[in-house]
Order: structure tokens, then C-alpha cells, then sequence
């Protein structure tokens, strides 16, 4: 079941909205829906990559520079 919000858009964004939404046969809520998805998806994705990450050890800033600049990175 769908749920109304208003939403302000620039007006350069609400222009561009409507022009993609018109030559693509779709609404601005449709794109609106799209675009959110997909940033949600990549939040979750980061979210997971953290988590697989959690039990990797950790190296301080300064060490990791030492470290890079002993092998020649730097």
C-alpha cells in the first residue's frame, strides 16, 4: 500500500524529474521510488560489508603510513 509525503525539489531537479519521467513513460513518484530504493540498497550493502569485515584486525592511521612508506607506497 502506497504512502503520500510531500517532497520539495529544487526546481532545476523537479524539471529534470519530470522530463525523465515523460520521455520514459513513468511517474516522478515511480523515479522518486526507484532512486530511494536503490540508495537503501547500497546502505544495506555497505551495512553487510562492515559486518563481514567486524572480526578483521585493525591497524592505526600512523602505522599504516609507516607501513606504506616502508614498502616504497609512499
Amino acid at each position: 500500500m502506497a504512502k503520500r509525503s510531500t517532497v520539495y525539489f529544487d526546481s532545476d531537479i523537479h524539471k529534470a524529474l519530470r522530463l525523465k519521467a515523460a520521455s520514459t513513460e513513468t511517474s516522478v513518484s515511480e523515479l522518486v521510488n526507484r532512486a530511494v530504493r536503490q540508495l537503501l540498497e547500497e546502505d544495506r550493502e555497505d551495512l553487510r560489508a562492515i559486518e563481514d569485515r567486524v572480526a578483521e584486525p585493525t591497524i592505526a592511521y600512523e602505522a599504516l603510513l609507516n607501513d606504506l612508506k616502508a614498502n616504497g607506497k609512499i
